[in-house]
């Protein structure tokens, strides 16, 4: 902790604090013996994921090309393969397994995953990925951050798990309308439980919807239209919204990675349009 600019009085706070923590276990009525745990953080504590982002606040990409995304406990190292050259990419996976040794942390590697996107036309065999001598799976989807991501970067499965969560939600909805609660209390019921599930990470998979899958969405709209008695947000205005509100963020903050996307026309007065092309990724979620 003291290399990320904290305090010593501090780090010895913190280390007291993660040190001789007594832990008894209750089955039933029987109380077992306690014992003295000094490893680990305490699970439910609202300072575990702070301590563990400081844990790991030094592990990041060593090239360009990558990319670790770390969200609480997890870490996923996104590689971009250029010219079929993987060694970029090999090389921070290496670094990241060495690093997780040095941290004294154990990466199970019977429980980490790796999903290769390659979306050009003519598409090559893609060896497998080695941790400590053993091989990593190579799964086709995997769920990140919320989002169901697939190999070929369709959305159908993120959007039926989606519709599903929905639509059993609306039978809460409609419990909840029998108590003759007025359309706000409705609506606010329905924002914070239905129209959260149908918006999120919406700016980064509602773009690429098939047609279908976009009506199977609306209906879902439609249905809590007819419950509460008012006109909602469809979701592609939600898509639209969000996706201004990103934009606007990304642009005011000239940390952010994405912010050199957004450049301006020489009127200085509108963004340039963000050109894409076919890539070849290979995402590693270590256990």
């Amino acid at each position: 902790t003291e290399p990320a600019g904290l305090e010593h009085p501090l780090c010895k706070w913190i280390l007291y604090f993660l040190t001789g923590r007594p832990q008894p276990v209750r089955i039933g009525n029987s109380l077992f013996s306690t014992t003295t745990l000094s490893t680990g953080a305490p699970q439910g504590c609202v300072l575990s994921p702070l301590l563990f982002t400081l844990l790991t606040h030094d592990c990041a990409a060593m090239h360009s090309s990558n990319h670790i995304v770390k969200f609480t406990d997890d870490m996923t190292v996104v590689g971009l393969i250029s010219k079929n050259n993987e060694s970029a990419y090999r090389e921070e996976v290496q670094r990241l397994t060495t690093w997780c040794k040095a941290s004294s942390l154990s990466l199970k590697v019977d429980k980490t995953k790796e999903m290769v996107v390659d979306l050009r036309r003519a598409q090559s065999d893609h060896s497998p990925l080695f941790i400590d001598g053993s091989p990593v799976e190579i799964d086709k989807s995997t769920k990140f951050l919320g989002a169901h991501l697939v190999e070929n970067f369709t959305w159908s499965l993120n959007t039926t798990s989606i519709t599903k969560k929905a639509q059993q939600r609306l039978y809460f909805l409609r419990r909840v309308r029998k108590a003759h609660l007025p359309p706000p209390i409705l609506t606010m019921f329905y924002r914070g439980a239905i129209e959260s599930v149908l918006s999120s990470c919406i700016t980064a998979w509602f773009g690429n919807c098939t047609i279908s899958d976009r009506k199977t969405l609306q209906r879902i709209v439609r249905t809590a239209d007819k419950i509460i008695g008012v006109s909602l947000s469809s979701t592609t205005d939600m898509y639209t919204t969000r996706c201004i509100r990103k934009a606007n963020s990304i642009v005011d903050d000239p940390i952010h990675p994405s912010h050199t996307l957004f450049t301006l026309l020489l009127s200085g007065k509108r963004h340039r349009s963000i050109t894409t092309r076919l890539w070849l990724s290979r995402m590693n979620y270590p256990g």
